[in-house]
């Protein structure tokens, strides 16, 4: 079966909001829709809204534009991208053992894929953003936390067991008194995502710190010459240094692309991570490895649930 001219619907399940839309086989946005996600309201409330949601859209898909050919999910983990599981996502309360994709399917009688959203971002920006072309491509997401997703020949690389590619939970300084949300300390996600660097400047700046901290307001005050943005910047560029220069010892990609709200900061971050890395490979070729922007910040994930979806329906498998 060839993935050619199919519509496909995109899910993208957060703790604050839930997106869908329907796509066509480029994963281009047709039709789209956006409301609050109602997790507080518990998990029979939100989970009602995915399937109200894929609902509407499937409607609106016959009506507008044809046939759906299935449906793709891009959803917080933990979970079991083989088996569409949903497990236990911090965000999402009662969100336990959810059998999502079997759940969908059954409902709408499509195929249903369900993917970590790091995982299906880093899909997206592979196919059809800054790694097209490009064969292997570890991507990042600099946010709240750090998301990370392994492209390998334009498949993502799951692992044996499913959970490959949790790239933000590696330990680059396992003396650090700083302890990540997974239980470990030094992680680079504790370390170097967009919570660490606003708790480093509230300890720094004390009672002067602005509650309203972002990546944006710290690149501006850095290009002001703020001394204490431009010190953040670079203690940040330092540790992703150390850490993305590990994945070029590890995998060699083809390229890097970092998204998120973090990499706005823009060519100060970027340009010092280029450096940084170079201290921390064995890989005599790492200057070459291209370390740049996402090109496909806005509607990402439904863009990565597309591809997923995409993919699954292009590859003859059950």
């Amino acid at each position: 079966m060839k993935a050619s001219n199919k519509l496909v619907i995109g899910l993208d399940i957060g703790g604050t909001k839930l997106a869908g839309g329907v796509l066509d086989s480029n994963a281009v946005l047709l039709e789209r829709r956006e409301r609050p996600a109602r997790v507080r309201e518990g998990v029979q409330v939100s989970l009602g809204q995915v399937f109200d949601m894929a609902v509407e859209l499937h409607e609106i898909a016959a009506a507008r534009h044809g046939r759906v050919a299935g449906i793709g999910v891009c959803a917080p983990g933990p979970l079991d991208p083989r088996a569409g599981v949903i497990f236990n996502p911090p965000n999402m309360p009662g969100w336990r053992d959810i059998p999502l994709a079997a759940e969908l399917a059954r409902r709408s009688g499509l195929p249903c894929r369900v993917e970590n959203d790091a995982n299906g971002a880093g899909l997206a920006e592979a196919l059809y953003g800054a790694g097209r072309g490009h064969s292997s491509v570890f991507y990042v997401t600099l946010s709240t936390g750090i998301g990370t997703g392994i492209i390998l020949d334009r498949r993502v690389y799951h692992g044996k067991n499913g959970f490959a590619g949790e790239g933000g939970h590696v330990t680059i300084d396992y003396r650090s008194k700083v302890v990540c949300n997974c239980g470990a300390p030094g992680c680079i996600e504790a370390l170097a995502s967009g919570t660490a660097i606003a708790r480093r400047a509230r300890h720094l700046l004390g009672k002067r710190a602005d509650p309203g901290l972002t990546a944006e307001t710290l690149a501006r005050a850095a290009a002001q010459g703020d001394r204490l943005a431009r010190r953040l910047i670079e203690e940040t560029a330092q540790m992703l240094g150390a850490w993305l220069g590990g994945v070029i010892s590890l995998l060699d990609p083809d390229i890097i692309v970092i998204g998120g709200g973090v990499s706005r900061i823009g060519d100060p971050l970027f340009s010092r991570i280029q450096e940084a890395v170079l201290g921390h490979t064995i890989n005599p070729n790492a200057a070459d490895t291209p370390i740049v922007p996402a090109a496909l910040e806005h509607d990402v994930g439904l863009r990565g649930a597309a591809a997923v979806i995409l993919s699954h329906l292009a590859s003859d498998r059950p």
